[in-house]
């Protein structure tokens, strides 16, 4: 999310040659499919909106780019649609107004302008939406981008950075005046639950967007929250969580969004989700229907712990609903979302920001305004494009919504059926330093029959390879691709039943 994190290494690719695409190559390894086995049915890929939007959120070739699968045209390249089907919403803290007492936000001394996300309940005057208390005109292209994603087929998430202003202690939304110190007011616990349950029934009913589930805290138990930190943000312990939940849950069904889901507590690694959801007694993790976790752990994350805790005994969703490196190239990502697909078995992984303007942050980047208020002064500025955007494109353009995740018992190899249509996905990364022919058994299918020309079409991304198609052949029920060392690829195999 931003610098503070450690990063993995960044690394090449290598290119794969199409005349090694046969399926009589020399095995270098198998990797066995598995359709007994069942990891959950897929929600999506996706990205948080939040600043990116803010500033480029009412231009269509962003949505193109990020929410369909077409080609689009940008900076006159055609690039492949992400498909992303999965949008976060970030309801704003921050306001520019003056209440009736001379009260104003305070702002940190680091916080860029355009980390400023405008929220609509702009003081504590009154509660009802339609009063003078609320500005529904606010933060109007980060508004825009989600209405455009859900114009082009993705279901979205609301959450919050920090409670508005005026619910801090401080009336600053970047933090407390220490690290691990609340910031909420107690008295403001049920307000902070109204105000996001009030942008989702406002959302519903005025803007044509139903979130499918709401979150009301952000990385709640980090240590980096405080007055003078770079953007929105704010501490809150497991008992004020606790204490919070009720009050969303019984302002959300008060609008009759008793459909909308809780998520909690979107913390900023595993071993920390694990903490918390071990901290919350029985009623409160009956009010949580998802847990959504960070993936800013380097190491070794607990990641099967958690999905055991949160999935098998607890019976709730779960979703990797925030990640994101410095490594331009990529490969560090996708590496981590093998093991986020095999160990932790999200439905969901949704990345931080499509776009950045920290270095290699984006998979596009970006300069922001420079303005003060609610739009930039300036505009901001598209920039180029990132090679993780194109390793991306191999998960997101082919993994899609409402398929089957499969084992493959290889730690490099994630696979997914699509049951109605027989179409089988896997993709595979070489991770070593030389070039491997991997064979894909898929023996235990009942049935394999590919297209009629026997052709399986695979997509390979690598140094001079982009997001390139290529072909391999089938040979039974197996299928056998070059992967050169340092690279990422996609098989699709049609015909396929399990």
């Amino acid at each position: 999310m931003i610098g503070r994190r450690t990063l993995l290494a960044a690394t090449g690719a290598g290119l794969v040659s199409a005349t090694l695409a046969t399926g009589t190559a020399r095995a270098d390894a198998t990797v066995a499919v598995d359709p007994a086995t069942d990891h959950g049915v897929w929600e999506g890929w996706g990205t948080s909106l939040s600043w990116w939007a803010r500033a480029l959120g009412d231009q269509d070739v962003f949505a193109d780019l990020f929410f369909t699968t077409n080609q689009v045209t940008y900076k006159g390249q055609s690039l492949p649609g992400l498909g992303f089907s999965i949008a976060r919403y970030n309801a704003g803290a921050c306001s520019w107004n003056q209440t009736a007492g001379g009260d104003r936000m305070v702002v940190s001394d680091n916080i860029q302008p355009w980390k400023r996300i405008e929220g609509f309940w702009q003081d504590w005057t009154s509660e009802d939406p339609a009063s003078s208390a609320w500005n529904w005109d606010a933060d109007a292209n980060q508004r825009a981008m989600l209405l455009k994603a859900t114009q082009r087929g993705a279901k979205s998430e609301l959450f919050a950075k920090s409670p508005m202003w005026w619910m801090c202690k401080n009336h600053n939304p970047s933090g407390a005046a220490q690290v691990h110190q609340d910031n909420l007011q107690s008295w403001n616990y049920r307000s902070h639950a109204s105000y996001l349950a009030t942008v989702a029934w406002r959302a519903k009913t005025q803007w044509g967007v139903d979130f499918v589930s709401v979150e009301p805290f952000n990385e709640p138990s980090a240590e980096y929250w405080y007055a003078q930190n770079k953007q929105e943000g704010c501490y809150m312990s497991r008992g004020v969580q606790k204490a919070v939940l009720p009050h969303l849950r019984a302002e959300l069904d008060k609008r009759g969004l008793t459909d909308t889901m809780i998520a909690a507590s979107d913390e900023t690694s595993i071993t920390a989700a694990l903490t918390t959801w071990n901290a919350f007694d029985a009623p409160t993790r009956a009010l949580v229907d998802r847990v959504n976790v960070h993936g800013y752990e380097t190491g070794t994350p607990p990641r099967a712990q958690l999905y055991d805790e949160v999935v098998t005994r607890s019976g709730k969703g779960l979703w990797v609903s925030e990640v994101g490196n410095g490594d331009g190239g990529g490969f560090s990502m996708a590496l981590g979302i093998l093991a986020d697909l095999r160990q932790l078995r999200p439905t969901a992984w949704v990345y931080w920001q499509a776009m950045d303007n920290n270095v290699n942050w984006g998979l596009l980047d970006y300069t922001p305004g420079t303005g003060y208020g609610v739009l930039p002064d300036t505009p901001a500025q598209p920039g180029s494009v990132r090679a993780k955007y194109h390793l991306m494109a191999q998960f997101s353009r082919h993994i899609r919504p409402g398929m089957k995740m499969l084992s493959t018992g290889d730690p490099m190899a994630v696979a997914a059926l699509d049951e109605q249509s027989g179409k089988l996905v896997i993709v595979v990364a070489n991770n070593g330093s030389t070039l491997r022919n991997i064979t894909f058994d898929l023996s235990r299918f009942s049935a394999v029959a590919g297209r009629p020309d026997g052709v399986v079409r695979r997509w390979n991304t690598g140094a001079g390879d982009t997001y390139r198609e290529r072909t391999a052949t089938l040979d039974g029920k197996s299928v056998t691709v070059p992967v050169n060392a340092k690279c990422l690829q996609t098989v699709e195999v049609e015909g396929v039943i399990a």
